[in-house]
């Protein structure tokens, strides 16, 4: 008989709602499931919204008291999906529980909560997760198949990009995610780490970088009400002001630890982009392509092909390919966000059942956030800095 495994999800926002999707279908898809998650309880600020929650993404209970909740003795896992300054908090109370913990990116707002939850996962016996869900989009656990296998040769260079629009009008309010004390950082933590995330899955470690970051918008109306929308968010033009204290933009140079080059870019002030997460992979035998806007294709050149029919080629991923056993029949039907969410899902119960850790788990994301540290270590300093 499959297990079942009892959730406790906190946090009642997009991201808990893209979690709660993901519970619900991944038996659907990928069946037999190594484990059935069952949405047991929500938790929100106020009993009000945890409700409302509880309704809406389909949990069994609803609550506004985390602590009580992530010591609970029916909780198997606890799903964190809140601001980045109560990761920690959150995650070690969970861990010292014995639970499981699945936590959104960035591991934290600071390199030292990142360190003391790295900390309490090895104290424990729980499996951890960090969900940088970008890397199991399935064209891009392709590309780390061709490079496994030797088919792009020595990885000489890696160029990556995570561009977005929605913070570049300047009366788009002030999110949390504008502000230092809760987030830590502004692009370099909230999209920067995916691409420093899916460099370690394909490239390796980074060693050093060198970095520049801008904040284009000085200061942004206050925030109406307590719901956090993003760029879908009224504009507020005539709202009192607060000052962003945290970057727009980062570009840098990056060495890593093999010795291959490369560039990250991320920006949520690029006017016309989305959700523009491009990377670009060069290697002695070839190289890869990835637009996320894309996400069905992957474009590879291999040095190898016939001398007459040299160039890249599209490979649109379906069955063949990683993970299209459970997904859908025919290549490029579409795969989409919450795609990337049911495949993170079911690997993370896939390794609870197996008492393995998913990759990235605590200890990985430590180093996504120490590169996350030194880039904005090299913004203020403008010289090259070690991970």
């Amino acid at each position: 008989m499959t297990k079942t495994l009892n959730v406790a999800l906190i946090g009642g926002g997009f991201m808990g709602k893209a979690h709660a999707l993901a519970y619900a279908a991944m038996p659907m898809f990928f069946w037999p499931a190594p484990a059935i998650p069952h949405r047991k309880v929500v938790v929100d600020l106020t009993e009000e919204a945890a409700q409302e929650a509880r309704d809406r993404f389909g949990f069994e209970e609803a609550s506004s008291d985390w602590k009580a909740i992530v010591n609970r003795p029916d909780i198997d896992i606890v799903d964190i999906c809140t601001p980045n300054n109560s990761h920690a908090e959150i995650a070690i109370e969970a861990l010292k529980a014995g639970k499981h913990v699945i936590c959104e990116k960035p591991l934290a707002g600071t390199l030292a909560e990142s360190v003391a939850m790295a900390k309490a996962a090895r104290a424990s016996n729980a499996t951890t997760m960090v969900a940088f869900n970008y890397r199991r989009t399935p064209a891009v656990a392709l590309a780390k198949k061709f490079i496994d296998e030797g088919k792009i040769g020595d990885i000489t260079n890696f160029r990556g990009t995570y561009l977005q629009d929605w913070s570049a009008d300047p009366n788009g309010p002030l999110s949390w995610r504008f502000q230092k004390k809760i987030a830590g950082s502004g692009a370099i933590g909230d999209i920067g780490t995916h691409v420093v995330d899916m460099a370690h899955y394909l490239v390796g470690p980074i060693d050093t970088v060198q970095a520049i970051t801008s904040t284009y918008v000085k200061t942004r109306p206050m925030q109406q009400g307590g719901v956090d929308k993003l760029g879908a968010s009224d504009k507020s033009a005539d709202a009192e002001r607060a000052e962003v204290d945290v970057d727009d933009e980062v570009m840098s140079m990056v060495r890593f630890k093999s010795g291959a080059v490369g560039s990250i870019e991320a920006s949520r002030n690029a006017w016309g982009r989305n959700n523009f997460i491009t990377l670009e992979i060069h290697g002695t035998k070839g190289s890869i392509l990835f637009n996320y806007e894309r996400r069905d294709e992957l474009q590879v050149m291999f040095a190898d092909d016939p001398v007459n029919s040299r160039g890249f080629r599209t490979i649109y991923t379906g069955p063949a390919h990683p993970y299209g056993e459970g997904l859908w029949p025919i290549p490029a039907l579409g795969i989409g966000y919450g795609e990337t969410k049911i495949i993170e899902c079911y690997d993370f119960c896939k390794a609870i059942m197996n008492g393995s850790q998913p990759s990235p788990n605590f200890e990985e994301a430590l180093l996504i956030e120490k590169v996350a540290d030194a880039l904005i270590r090299s913004g203020e300093t403008s010289a090259w800095e070690k991970v």
